[in-house]
């Protein structure tokens, strides 16, 4: 049985078809970049570097690992990977592959690194897509995840408010495309855009807004918040996990010293594949 949900891959095409990030300043993606890289040990990455970029949608993130390595193999079953074809078009070092995480075209025990950020809690079966992953590392390799978290370390009211979203979630992401999208724009507008700026006024007064809603959007365009909010909104196949499960799935991977980012976006964690780890 393949480890794909359809409706969520063909939702995620629509998404970057629309969003391709051209938009997005540059400062921004370099702040972005900066965040979900802040755990990822590139002392241990060189030139001579090959890697793997699993749900790599526009090549946002390619962007700015492709200049360090010296092959960075770009994987992705929707037709996002046009796009990330077209933005990585000056790379002369990216390869491009389309298909699923247990698809993945490399041999075993053959990359030097790999990452993928918010991409495998899309999957059906999230712990299984984590392995099919680290199983092309060379062993001690790096593997950088993001995946969604279970707000473990928010509030209960915080908890709450996320899930009546997520009853709004459950019913746009099973609409016509066109209909997800302009529900996900009213959402970005009349919700994302003044929260985020009331965050931002509020922080202004030295107060800690951690735990305000949409405060991580406080400094970031209002292109990134459309983004999201069609990522969040129109998404059929979500699921979300505590910083321990996170932890187990990885270990059951066959990673060890696994290190988490304590910022957010929550949660961003490294490992690296045991020695003991072997199919070879």
């Amino acid at each position: 049985m393949s480890n794909k949900d359809q409706n969520t891959v063909e939702g995620f095409g629509d998404e970057w078809s629309r969003f391709d990030q051209s938009n997005l300043p540059d400062a921004e993606q370099h702040l972005l970049f900066e965040e979900y890289f802040s755990v990822f040990p590139w002392s241990d990455i060189s030139k001579e570097s090959i890697g793997f970029d699993l749900g790599c949608g526009t090549g946002r993130w390619a962007k700015s690992v492709a200049p360090k390595v010296k092959k960075l193999i770009c994987i992705d079953p929707s037709n996002a990977l046009d796009i990330s074809k077209k933005n990585l078009s000056s790379f002369d070092n990216c390869e491009f592959y389309s298909a699923t995480v247990d698809e993945i075209p490399m041999k075993d025990n053959t990359m030097d690194f790999g990452y993928s950020l918010g991409v495998l809690h899309h999957v059906p079966d999230t712990a299984l897509g984590i392995k099919q992953c680290v199983d092309k590392l060379k062993h001690g390799a790096p593997f950088l995840l993001y995946l969604y978290y279970r707000f473990d370390n928010r509030p209960l009211w915080f908890r709450f408010i996320w899930h009546l979203t997520d009853l709004l979630r459950r019913v746009i992401s099973k609409m016509p495309y066109g209909l997800r999208y302009f529900s996900s724009q009213i959402i970005a507008f009349f919700v994302y855009f003044p929260l985020a700026r009331i965050a931002f006024l509020i922080e202004k007064l030295n107060i800690d807004v951690s735990n305000f809603p949409l405060s991580s959007y406080k400094n970031l365009s209002f292109y990134t918040m459309r983004t999201d909010a069609l990522d969040r909104f129109g998404t059929r196949l979500e699921q979300r996990f505590t910083r321990d499960e996170i932890k187990q799935m990885m270990h059951y991977a066959g990673l060890e010293n696994i290190r988490f980012s304590d910022s957010k976006p929550f949660w961003v964690a490294v490992g690296f594949k045991s020695d003991k780890n072997s199919n070879a």
